[in-house]
C-alpha cells in the first residue's frame, strides 16, 4: 500500500493513489510505503528514481547498512518503532527512511501507530512541517511519547502484580500468574529500550550530518532530551520487576517448604508406633496385655503419646506454627 502526503500551508494533506499517473501528477513531500507490492516499487524507482530497500536488507543491523550515503546522493536510514498488539505481544518494525530529492520515502512492513498520529497531527496543526525533514523528526518525537505512554502501561500493570505478590494469602496459582505478567512487562521494558536507544542513534546522525537547520537542530536535542528522561524509568522498571520476581520465588519457597514440614512430621509422627508395635511384636509370642488389667488400654496409650509426643517436640521448637 503507497501513501502519498503533500504539504499545504503547514499541513499534510493525503493523495488517494490508485493508478501510476495518479503518483505521476503529485509533488510529495512523503511517500509512504506499507508492505509495497512489486509495482509500487518499480513506479517509485521509475517516477523519482530511488530504489526501494528489500525486506532483507532493512532487518541488517549493521552500523554501516543502517545509516550511509548511496553514490547518487541518497540518505538511507534504518530506524526501528515500537508496535503493540492488543492479540499479541509488542514487537518492534524497522523502518527504512530514504531521503532523496527533497523528499522522504518510507517503507515498513506493518501499519505503525507512531505513523498514523503523526498524520493525524499534521492535518490539525497548521505550521508544524515545513519539509521532509521536519516530517522525519516529527515521526521521531512521536515514538518518544509513544514509547513513554507505553512505560506508563507498565507501571499500571506492575501495581496490579505488586497488590498480587503482596496479599496475605499468596497461592502458587497466583505466583504462576504473577510470573506470567512480569515476564510480559520485562519484554516490553526491554523492546521500549532497544527503541529508544535505535532512535537516539537515527537523532544524533541527523545532527552529526548537519542537515537540520537551526530549529529542527534545536527539536533533535529536544528528541534527545525526551529519550534521556525515559533510561531512568526503564531502569526502575527493570529493578522493580526484579525484585517482584525475587519475591515471588521466595513465595514459592515458603510455600514448598510448608508442603515439605508436612510431610516430614507426617512420616516422624508415624515412626514411633510402627517402631513400637515392630519391636513389641517381636519380643512377645503372645499379648500379655491381655491378661493385665487395662493392658490394653495402656497399649493403646502408649503409641498414641508416640504418635503427639514429635508434633509436640517441632512446635516447641518453632518448626509448626
Amino acid at each position: 500500500m503507497i501513501n502519498v502526503f503533500v504539504l499545504q500551508n503547514g499541513r499534510l494533506k493525503q493523495v488517494n493513489i490508485e493508478s501510476r499517473e495518479d503518483l505521476v501528477s503529485v509533488s510529495p513531500v512523503w511517500v509512504d510505503l506499507t508492505d509495497p507490492n512489486d509495482d509500487e516499487r518499480e513506479w517509485v524507482k521509475s517516477i523519482y528514481g530511488v530504489i526501494l530497500p528489500g525486506e532483507d536488507e532493512v532487518k541488517d543491523i549493521e552500523a554501516s547498512a543502517r545509516y550511509y550515503e548511496a553514490e547518487n546522493g541518497d540518505l538511507h536510514l534504518r530506524t526501528d518503532f515500537l508496535l503493540e498488539e492488543d492479540d499479541g505481544p509488542s514487537r518492534v518494525v524497522t523502518v527504512a527512511f530514504i531521503l532523496a530529492k527533497d523528499m522522504l520515502f518510507s517503507v515498513h512492513t506493518d501499519d505503525l501507530p507512531v505513523f498514523r498520529l503523526v498524520r493525524m497531527r499534521a492535518r490539525s496543526r497548521p505550521g508544524s512541517i515545513e519539509d521532509y525533514k521536519d516530517v522525519l523528526l516529527d515521526l521521531y518525537a512521536t515514538d518518544a511519547e509513544y514509547s513513554a505512554d507505553a512505560l506508563e502501561g507498565i507501571y499500571q500493570n506492575l501495581e496490579e502484580v505488586s497488590r498480587s505478590v503482596l496479599q496475605k494469602d499468596f497461592t502458587d496459582q497466583d505466583a504462576a500468574e504473577s510470573l506470567s505478567a512480569m515476564a510480559r512487562e520485562e519484554d516490553l521494558n526491554g523492546r521500549i529500550r532497544r527503541n529508544m536507544m535505535d532512535t537516539r542513534r537515527a537523532v544524533s546522525f541527523l545532527m552529526r550530518g548537519r542537515l537540520l537547520n537551526s530549529e529542527q537542530f534545536e527539536e533533535a536535542r529536544q528528541i534527545l532530551r525526551d529519550i534521556e528522561s525515559l533510561d531512568g524509568h526503564t531502569a526502575f522498571l527493570f529493578d522493580k520487576i526484579n525484585f517482584l520476581m525475587d519475591a515471588t520465588v521466595g513465595f514459592i519457597n515458603i510455600n514448598q517448604n510448608k508442603i515439605i514440614k508436612i510431610f516430614s512430621v507426617a512420616s516422624v509422627a508415624f515412626l514411633p508406633p510402627t517402631l513400637i508395635a515392630s519391636i513389641y511384636g517381636m519380643n512377645f509370642r503372645v499379648f500379655p496385655e491381655l491378661n493385665w488389667d487395662f493392658g490394653y488400654p495402656l497399649a493403646i496409650g502408649l503409641m498414641l503419646c508416640s504418635a503427639v509426643a514429635p508434633f509436640w517436640y517441632f512446635r516447641r521448637r518453632g518448626w509448626l506454627k
